[in-house]
């Protein structure tokens, strides 16, 4: 069989982006069974209510929801499990003081296939107020309209 190449995203949670404003992004590996592959190679995930914590040196995954694996036999897996994120040491120190001085979030954005490996984009994220998601959406939708005008001027229609 030959050796995957690529990336390819299994989940994301799009979600994330529009509750929090992300600083920094950090990619880490994901201790897995060997069902829970086996369930997110057919695609299925939920990044819903997932979070990251760091807990005695260590940066935990909670709440992801994987699915038992529905070939699986008493050996499945739990569906809500903590599961193990893997990173530097750096990274994980940079993470525990950047979430305890400031009061940032650990956030999961994606999670896909890197070369045949599971990998979480992980995000440190600060909570918006509901007047920053109003911000985002009227400039957003200011930045669509002038897209639209500006082919609009072009094609030689007003």
């Amino acid at each position: 069989m030959p050796k995957e190449r690529g990336q390819k995203v299994i989940v994301s949670n799009r979600r994330a982006r529009h509750d929090y404003s992300i600083m920094d992004t950090y990619e880490a590996g994901i201790a897995l069974m060997g069902t829970e592959v086996k369930s997110l190679r057919v695609g299925r995930a939920s990044l819903a209510d997932a979070f990251a914590t760091v807990d005695d040196g260590e940066v935990w995954l909670r709440n992801l929801h994987i699915p038992e694996y529905e070939h699986g036999t008493w050996t499945n897996h739990e569906a809500r499990r903590h599961r193990k994120l893997l990173l530097h040491r750096g990274e994980i120190e940079k993470l525990i003081g950047k979430t305890k001085e400031s009061g940032l979030s650990l956030v999961p954005l994606s999670m896909y296939f890197k070369d045949g490996k599971v990998k979480v984009e992980l995000a440190l994220a600060k909570g918006k107020k509901s007047y920053d998601k109003r911000q985002d959406l009227a400039k957003r939708d200011a930045q669509r309209e002038m897209t639209r005008a500006m082919g609009r001027a072009l094609k030689g229609r007003r």
